[in-house]
């Protein structure tokens, strides 16, 4: 599957696309990654959701830092060996902005409209860690375009921060889904309750799980993160989401 750039107000953003090789327009799904970058495994994931039927587009959101990979990376990703590759990602992380990031998401959710290779109709949205955030928002920022959001082991997405991607719940028209990592020091359990108080009272519909003894990044593989069990729970749940939701 090849990489694309797409133009941005700030720049060029280079993206993974991942399609039915038929040649026939799918449902579109935008894929955001998480702070290790867009790597092989995250393309790998783009390349599951497509086989599934999808037409997936998955940005490099840190391309104002630089291409992918923004960062180097080993095969095998453990931090609590490597904690400097955690401290590499940050000068990257910084240059992305909530204001940023949904002037982006604005751009993916319009090529992706007026791709041939999408059918008409809103788009599914899934985001991991840091891109649980980001999907959250995109749902808030662009409910007419979002049909359903997912966040998997998603970090800070019910802060005390103004910004905090919560409060944008009563903007929200979409179907989530969000599958929470256990004990995860990112999204710890009075963060989850403020997010479900805050999605009920604005009346989205949703389901917000916590996935027992899962570590934050469960459905990476190339991480020490890393969990069979919980990561088949988020495939079905994702796909049975973007199944209900997304125009075929």
């Amino acid at each position: 599957m090849p990489m694309i750039d797409i133009t941005t107000p700030d720049g060029t953003v280079d993206a993974y696309l991942a399609h039915p090789d038929d040649g026939a327009p799918h449902p579109a799904v935008l894929l955001y990654m998480d702070a290790f970058g867009l790597r092989p495994h995250l393309k790998s994931m783009a390349d599951r959701l497509a086989a599934e039927g999808y037409t997936v587009l998955v940005p490099n959101v840190f391309y104002r830092f630089g291409p992918a990979p923004v960062v180097e990376l080993p095969d095998f990703i453990n931090p609590a060996e490597r904690p400097e590759i955690i401290q590499s990602i940050g000068p990257a992380a910084r240059t992305l902005t909530p204001e940023g990031a949904m002037r982006d998401a604005a751009v993916y959710l319009e090529w992706l409209e007026d791709s041939a290779l999408t059918t008409d109709g809103p788009v599914g949205v899934t985001g991991y860690c840091m891109g649980a955030g980001l999907a959250l928002r995109t749902a808030g920022t662009h409910p007419g375009r979002v049909a359903a959001a997912a966040g998997f082991h998603g970090a800070h997405l019910a802060t005390d921060a103004p910004d905090s991607p919560h409060l944008l719940a009563g903007h929200i028209t979409a179907e989530l889904y969000f599958g929470h990592a256990d004990n995860d020091s990112t999204n710890p359990a009075e963060q989850i309750d403020r997010l479900e108080k805050s999605l009920t009272e604005a009346g989205v519909a949703h389901r917000s799980e916590v996935y027992e003894g899962a570590h934050h990044g469960f459905t990476q593989a190339d991480t020490a993160m890393y969990g069979a069990e919980a990561t088949d729970r988020h495939w079905a749940a994702l796909l049975e989401l973007f199944a209900r939701r997304l125009s075929r």
